[in-house]
């Protein structure tokens, strides 16, 4: 490889950043997807659900005097601002964001083989996740809550079916992000931006577009 080829894949690395993957991701054929297709997004995401809190609780455990944690932490954990929520959570109960998800799949049974095909996709996304460091992690709230996730839901919303009790309480979970994370000044993202991801937030972007996929593969059909 030449000097000037190397410094060219230099350049191409240092531009490759998350936002790509979040690009990559809103960019899935969301529209394309069936009704059965979307029943799948929820149960995988759930898993992403589950290592967010744990990423915001290794966030809390390494910077202990974070105000903006601290307060990103009382709208993520024990909260009540998805309350209420039929089948979910009653009026004013307290949960942390994973447990609403955890319970909102309980609203629609899915067949047993097709349940634990997701569940294995979870489960190996939580192992990839838990392999990476903790500075890691803690840098990746603020991809996922400035801007990186808000899009992401909007573009999950584009697709077409969102009828039955578990996708209309996803539905709930997703606009409500949504509007928890779009004020830049006092939305989520302004709590934790100062944490400034870098390149080592890629890989767990990248296994989240992964899980995505491994669920409903139809997302990588051409868009008509």
């Amino acid at each position: 490889m030449s000097i000037l080829e190397a410094t060219l894949a230099a350049d191409r690395s240092q531009r490759f950043d998350h936002q790509h993957l979040v690009d990559e991701i809103c960019d899935l054929n969301w529209p394309a997807l069936t009704a059965d297709d979307v029943i799948s997004v929820p149960w995988v995401y759930y898993y992403f659900s589950v290592q967010f809190r744990e990423s915001l609780e290794i966030a809390r455990y390494l910077y202990p005097e974070d105000d903006g944690l601290l307060e990103l932490d009382h709208g993520e954990r024990d909260t009540a601002n998805l309350s209420p929520w039929p089948g979910v959570a009653a009026a004013g109960e307290r949960m942390n964001h994973d447990e609403f998800m955890r319970r909102t799949l309980q609203l629609t049974p899915i067949a047993p083989d097709r349940q634990r095909c997701l569940k294995s996709i979870g489960e190996a996304y939580l192992a990839k996740v838990a392999a990476t460091d903790g500075n890691s992690r803690a840098l990746a709230l603020a991809s996922y809550e400035d801007g990186g996730l808000e899009r992401v839901f909007g573009a999950i919303l584009t697709a077409p079916h969102w009828q039955g009790p578990l996708l209309t309480a996803f539905k709930h979970f997703l606009t409500e992000h949504i509007r928890f994370d779009s004020d830049p000044e006092a939305g989520h993202g302004a709590l934790c931006r100062h944490l400034t991801p870098d390149q080592r937030v890629v890989p767990l972007w990248s296994e989240f577009h992964w899980m995505l996929v491994a669920a409903a593969p139809r997302l990588t059909a051409p868009r008509v």
